[in-house]
């Protein structure tokens, strides 16, 4: 199959280099450069990040372990392979897959930690050893991807992102504008607002239950033998962090984190009251009966304003932190407007939310991630309570009758949500509310029913995981990514290939953040990414180890059947789409060095 002539190459570069601001000599020079596999970016395939031998206690340290090849799996192609695909193959589309990053506001008066207290296994996502430390593991991760921008397999430049949900930790504006701008690649300063003393329960005497680096003496933590950092809580908040942002335009998915507070409850008047506040709790009964009583109380202004009162008062089980309005519990909506308020590039703005989500408050979305690839973003998240989800009915009519068009149209359909297929069964509904609420099986069925669905990429879970969903018209794979907060703190790039023979090969190819499997105590953000995946590796109670997957859900070679004759799509058309987004990316690196 032709791909471009020299004419529509030379076409192409100019429109570029006009778009871009890239010389054209310069630009078309790189884009008539071979693609090839990049090598060197942080991925499994050259080094795995394993849990290492014992140094105090039961407090173990990182080793490295060697790379993990692609296994190939057929439960959904429910055939051999072709033996010669790797020789003819052709990549349709590069994307980075990133979830549950959990960023955290560690000195947030709004934070409910003491409740690990309660049952540490049963709140463990109330307090992790490594809280302070998760915007620089972001940032490490966006640099990853960044290193990744050029798939390791073909050479293919990254042409989008998807985050599945789950960026903001606790429901607080600070954390989803963190989130944001580590992704846009603007700077986040840990003490705006508030002051360069850390004030939070890892600093706190008084909080034995805590992981205090300081003096880490006494409750489980101690025991268990985490090491004294007396300068880490400093470092943590010591100079603004730095990310270099994603290097393709990326889209967003609401997670349950995004929905209720800690994924599970409504937001009361207490809690909107103590986010912004002046006082932080660091005891499980201050926490359970100040807090948490909130739930039988209005959200009236009233109350709202005699619960700041109260607070501002003083009670037992609080101490003073500096207030901080910036702080607020964002609404539903606030979530999709933050997604506006974004830097042009990478783009786009919304990040997969348009005005009509803002005008109708929809909170779902679609979008061409390139002329072949059709993107579907889904809200699974309940809004009343619990940290599962489902698939409302005005969305799952809306999926089915777009997927009607995909098909008609051979657009190859992605599925985006937060939740997977062994979370989706929640259906509590307040008092009055009757609609549908779809939970997995039906779910499943549906997309099924359209040959054009071959993935659905989804987090919640923490793990990396994959589940293959076969069907008489050929079926599609679930991929399920792992976070930025648990152990291994991984993320994954996914690339979809023409095997040119019927068959279309899904790779995932899971990703290490960008820092050294060794913390080394100097304090920079890459240092102290390195320093919470060493804590993470640790924390007992969120079952670390179980969380990376076998061999079969990690790098992979996923097989489907094709849903069209691909032939259709032109190697001028893929070339035309690659120089774009070259020369997208060499504009980044442009800043990057800039």
């Amino acid at each position: 199959m032709p791909g471009l002539s020299r004419r529509q190459f030379l076409a192409g570069a100019t429109a570029l280099a006009a778009a871009t601001g890239l010389g054209l000599d310069r630009l078309g020079a790189q884009l008539a450069t071979a693609v090839t596999p990049a090598s060197g970016a942080p991925t499994t395939l050259l080094q795995t990040v394993l849990q290492g031998s014992v140094v105090q206690g039961q407090y173990r340290r990182l080793t490295t372990g060697p790379g993990e090849p692609y296994v190939p799996r057929l439960d959904v192609l429910g055939r051999r392979a072709g033996e010669g695909r790797e020789a003819s193959r052709r990549s349709l589309l590069y994307l980075a897959h990133l979830s549950d990053m959990h960023v955290i506001e560690a000195q947030s008066p709004g934070r409910i930690e003491p409740m690990i207290v309660q049952d540490h296994s049963a709140w463990a996502s109330a307090f992790h050893p490594h809280d302070p430390l998760s915007p620089h593991v972001v940032a490490a991760m966006v640099k990853a991807f960044s290193d990744a921008r050029y798939s390791p397999l073909t050479g293919a430049p990254m042409t989008a992102a998807i985050v599945t949900g789950d960026s903001a930790d606790m429901h607080s504006h600070k954390e989803l504008r963190w989130y944001i701008d580590l992704l846009d690649g603007v700077e986040v300063d840990p003490t705006a607002g508030i002051g360069d003393e850390f004030t939070g329960v890892q600093a706190w005497a008084e909080a034995v239950w805590a992981y205090r680096p300081r003096d880490p003496a006494g409750g489980q933590f101690g025991d268990y033998g985490f090491p004294k950092l007396p300068d880490l809580l400093d470092q943590a908040i010591g100079e603004p962090i730095q990310s270099v942002g994603m290097p393709a335009p990326w889209y967003a998915v609401y997670g349950n984190h995004d929905t209720l507070l800690l994924g599970t409850f409504d937001l009361s008047s207490q809690l909107h009251a103590l986010a912004i506040g002046g006082q932080k709790s660091y005891s499980v009964d201050a926490t359970a009966s100040t807090i948490l009583a909130g739930y039988a109380a209005t959200g009236s202004a009233l109350q709202r304003g005699a619960d700041a009162l109260g607070l501002a008062l003083g009670r037992p089980g609080f101490k003073a932190v500096p207030d901080d309005p910036q702080r607020f519990l964002f609404e539903q909506r606030d979530f999709m407007a933050e997604h506006f308020r974004t830097q042009p590039t990478p783009g786009p703005v919304g990040h997969g939310f348009t005005q009509h989500n803002l005008d109708s408050g929809e909170t779902w979305w679609k979008a061409d991630l390139t002329p072949q690839v059709r993107a579907f973003g889904l809200d699974t998240c309940n809004q009343v309570a619990g940290p599962d989800g489902a698939v409302p009915d005005d969305q799952f009519r809306w999926l089915r009758a777009e997927l009607e068009q995909a098909q008609s149209e051979k657009k190859l359909a992605l599925i985006f949500s937060h939740h997977n297929s062994l979370t989706l069964e929640n259906r509590a509904q307040r008092p009055g509310e009757h609609q549908v609420l779809h939970g997995a099986e039906e779910f499943i069925a549906m997309l099924l029913e359209f040959p054009v669905v071959i993935g659905w990429l989804n987090g919640h879970t923490h793990l990396n995981q994959i589940l293959a969903h076969p069907g008489p018209k050929g079926g599609f794979w679930e991929i399920t990514t792992a976070s930025c907060i648990d152990f291994p703190q991984q993320q994954q790039t996914v690339e979809l290939l023409d095997n040119r023979d019927g068959t279309l090969s899904i790779f995932t190819t899971v990703i290490d953040h960008a820092s050294p499997v060794t913390p080394g105590g100097s304090g920079s953000y890459l240092d102290l990414a390195a320093q919470s995946r060493e804590l993470a590796v640790n924390d007992w109670a969120a079952f670390p180890l179980m969380r990376r997957g076998s061999p079969l859900d990690r790098n992979t070679e996923l097989l489907v059947k094709a849903p069209f004759d691909l032939s259709t799509i032109s190697d001028a058309a893929l070339e035309s789409q690659q120089m774009a987004a070259r020369a997208r990316i060499l504009a980044y690196e442009d800043g990057l060095d800039g």
